[in-house]
Formats: structure tokens, C-alpha cells, sequence
């Protein structure tokens, strides 16, 4: 595929994520959710961690496109998964926190925000492979989980 034609298409495709990822958003703010308002934490978590993604992603492009002429058509199922990984891992970043498994914060407010969940899902959404090794060393930790063979190679190419 042309290269300009390849980064039409991925570019495309982040704006059309992101655009449904603010439209979701808009929607999970207005409206009422009814049985699933409890639920409405861990959604924003998952869209925020979409937008984490999606922010890596376009900043990829610029760097691979423009900066250092490497577009490469290999990689466009990675732009195109990339997202939906990010919005996996906002979701989780939220089970780890909600479980207490994370902790961002030595002391419990009483008028404390949702921030902190939200910051930790746009990194983890953001830095993908960086969460999913935190994840993996919380679980070796805990359980005696050992890293995935995944996780193990890309930790040996650093």
C-alpha cells in the first residue's frame, strides 16, 4: 500500500475512534445509565484509557511519518489494535485499584475524587507495555505468578 495512503487510513481511523470515545463520553456524562450507573467509573476508566492509546498512537505517526521517515505497513495492525489494547488495560487499571491490588494515595479522603482513577487508566492506556509488566510483577509478588514468555523477551531486548 502507498505509504500516504497507509497513514490516511490509520490517521482516519484514530480521529474515528477518538471521536466515538468523546461521543461515549458525552453520552456516559448526560445521561443516566439506570442499572448500570455503578458501573459508570469503570467505563470512563476503559474510554480514558482509549484515549491514552490513541494519544501514543498519533504521536507514533508524527514520529515515524515525519520525523524519521519509517512509515512501515507493517505496522498498521498495531495502530489499529493499539486503542482497543488501551481501552483493556483502563479497565483493568480500575479492577487492580478497585481491589486494592494498587494504591495510589497513603490516606483515604473523605471528599476524594475519582482523579487518581483516572489518571492511572490514561497511563496505562498510554504505556501498555510498561502496565502489563507492572501487572505481571504485582502478580509474581502476590501470587507467584511468573511473567509471561511475552513479557519475559521484550524485557531481554531492552
Amino acid at each position: 500500500m502507498d505509504k500516504r495512503k497507509s497513514l490516511t487510513l490509520v490517521v482516519t481511523y484514530l480521529i474515528f475512534v477518538f471521536a466515538a470515545i468523546i461521543f461515549v463520553s458525552y453520552k456516559l456524562v448526560v445521561c443516566s445509565l439506570g442499572k448500570l450507573e455503578d458501573f459508570r467509573l469503570i467505563f470512563s476508566c476503559i474510554l480514558i484509557g482509549g484515549i491514552g492509546g490513541i494519544l501514543y498512537c498519533l504521536r507514533g505517526v508524527y514520529l515515524n511519518y515525519s520525523v524519521h521517515d519509517q512509515w512501515s505497513d507493517k505496522w498498521l495492525v498495531w495502530y489499529i489494535v493499539r486503542p482497543l489494547v488501551s481501552m483493556i488495560c483502563g479497565g483493568v487499571s480500575f479492577i487492580f485499584l478497585k481491589a486494592g491490588l494498587l494504591v495510589l494515595e497513603a490516606q483515604k479522603e473523605t471528599n476524594a475524587t475519582n482523579l487518581g482513577f483516572y489518571a492511572l487508566a490514561f497511563i496505562a492506556g498510554m504505556n501498555v507495555d510498561k502496565f502489563i509488566s507492572k501487572i505481571e510483577d504485582l502478580a509474581d509478588a502476590t501470587w507467584g505468578i511468573k511473567k509471561s514468555r511475552t513479557s519475559k523477551n521484550s524485557d531481554n531486548s531492552n
